[in-house]
């Protein structure tokens, strides 16, 4: 059983940078693959960025590919998502989700989910 435990998310303006960490409970965390994904008002979830048990592997959205890093710390059981050069179109609540498979990019390959952290980029 892995719980998950986002936060970090609030009101920036575009251009500016903000990180997200997602905290895991669960002795296994370590052996799980990580993901990030997030839901704007009125669309369906989407995939933004995961990365392996080891942290040797990431994968990421072509929306976020070179302003978004996501890393792990398996020894603090704790994910993060460094989002430089926000956009007003990355407005959503950003989900943290674990599955035991690599790579996973659907959200219904997720097993595990947080509640979700807020993001708003005003222009």
């Amino acid at each position: 059983q892995v719980q998950l435990v986002e936060s970090g998310g609030r009101l920036v303006q575009a251009g500016d940078s903000l990180r997200l960490s997602c905290a895991a409970t669960g002795r296994s965390f370590k052996s799980y693959t990580a993901g990030w994904f997030r839901q704007a008002p009125g669309k369906e979830r989407e995939f933004v960025a995961a990365i392996s048990w080891s942290g040797t592997s990431t994968r990421y959205s072509d929306l976020v590919k070179g302003r978004f890093t996501i890393s792990r710390d398996n020894v603090l059981n704790t994910v993060s998502l460094q989002m430089n050069t926000l956009k007003p179109e990355d407005t959503a609540i950003y989900y943290c989700a674990s599955t035991l498979d690599w790579p996973q990019t659907k959200d219904y390959e997720y097993r595990y989910w947080g509640q979700g952290t807020q993001v708003t980029v005003s222009s």
